[in-house]
């Protein structure tokens, strides 16, 4: 019955913890990748219909940058790729491509070093400085909050005829090539550089301000994009925008499940199957305590007492007094004495006796045990005394 109540308590639990996500549901956040699928506002979506509307020859990659070189393809556009880095090979196919009289439009990522380290060193990019806040040239019915309007400083290629660019009020870029040339900006801040490299050219943009759908429409910004598909077929690479697929299901998974199936197979076999006759189970007795103190003793007995074992029993005591009562070692027996009943209250002559009685066995040819107990047991009461204890006679 209680297991019952149990389950119907954590039926109720769960019916309700749907009800309420159900209810607080929001719509997805908006994408921000620069992508020709996404109709947000960062996306570039109106881009291409725009120009596949126009007739103007334009398709999306969905590969990776190979086989350009002789193609039908006339501008490749990178807008601020941040789903998989552009690889060394690419970026050989890129140089080969625009050397060759290609154009390569690089709408470059905000963090630089983070998402595209190969195609940033090919060109040479740095964070440059931010741009001013301007609003020249813009209809004042327009709104474009965070946006800032930049001067077309050299109109050549695709920025022919053009004055003014709208952008992202945000940091501009430095290309540290020495061929390389700012054509618009604002200040000392550069929105668009310019490159060429053989028979092609390479134009690199802060940022895909120029071709999101928010600022499309705004000043020369879509002037610019007719002027590059005017060229020829123009391909957006979507590839690089796609994170790259989780990596397959590891071996070492279906090895793992192959250990757990053994061991459980064998965890069965052997509870299973008896593999002989259950023998009795065995006693042990171990010796008593007092087994052990008379087989010490037996061997006490048995065993010679060294002379060695006298001076060890003094050395010992001296330490003590020492360590208890700050005696020194090197004092002579009798300071010793005299400092042991003055400092610990035990009197001098036991101490003296108990050394002149170490000192006569010690002289004696052989020592016996019994001999040696005797001298052990006069310092055992002196060590007692010095612990705090009475002397006993």
């Amino acid at each position: 019955m209680r297991n019952v109540r149990t389950v119907a308590v954590f039926a109720v639990l769960i019916v309700l913890a749907l009800a309420v996500g159900l209810s607080t549901r929001t719509d997805a956040p908006e994408s921000p990748v620069p992508s020709v699928e996404n109709t947000g506002p960062q996306g570039a979506r109106a881009l291409y219909l725009y120009l596949r509307e126009g007739g103007k020859a334009v398709d999306t990659r969905l590969t990776p940058l190979e086989g350009l070189v002789g193609s039908a393809t006339r501008t490749v556009v990178l807008a601020a790729p941040q789903g998989r880095p552009v690889s060394d090979d690419e970026v050989q196919e890129l140089e080969r491509f625009v050397r060759g009289g290609g154009t390569l439009v690089y709408l470059s990522t905000r963090e630089l070093g983070k998402h595209q380290p190969a195609l940033e060193e090919w060109l040479a990019l740095e964070s440059g400085m931010m741009l001013p806040a301007s609003g020249q040239g813009l209809d004042a019915a327009l709104t474009d909050v965070g946006g800032s309007t930049v001067d077309v400083w050299l109109p050549v290629g695709p920025l022919h005829g053009l004055s003014r660019l709208r952008v992202s009020q945000d940091r501009g870029l430095r290309m540290a090539h020495d061929d390389a040339v700012p054509v618009a900006g604002l200040g000392g801040a550069v929105a668009v550089w310019r490159r060429a490299l053989g028979s092609g050219e390479v134009y690199v943009l802060a940022g895909a301000d120029l071709a999101e759908n928010r600022r499309l429409e705004l000043l020369d910004n879509l002037r610019f994009w007719d002027a590059l598909a005017a060229r020829g077929p123009l391909s957006f690479d979507e590839y690089h925008h796609a994170p790259a697929p989780p990596p397959p299901f590891a071996r070492g998974i279906w090895v793992f499940v192959a250990q757990v199936l053994a061991v459980g197979l064998l965890y069965t076999v052997s509870r299973g199957t008896r593999f002989g006759a259950a023998r009795p189970l065995r006693v042990e007795r171990h010796r008593s305590a007092l087994e052990y103190v008379r087989s010490m003793g037996w061997l006490m007995r048995r065993a010679k007492v060294e002379k060695e074992l006298l001076p060890e029993l003094d050395q010992a005591l001296r330490q003590q007094m020492q360590e208890r009562l700050g005696i020194p070692l090197a004092l002579s027996d009798a300071d010793a004495a005299r400092l042991l009943e003055q400092d610990g209250g035990i009197p001098a002559s036991s101490y003296l006796e108990a050394k002149a009685d170490l000192t006569r066995t010690q002289a004696q040819p052989t020592v016996t045990p019994g001999d040696y107990a005797r001298v052990a047991r006069g310092y055992a009461h002196l060590e007692r005394a010095l612990a705090g204890r009475d002397i006993r006679p």
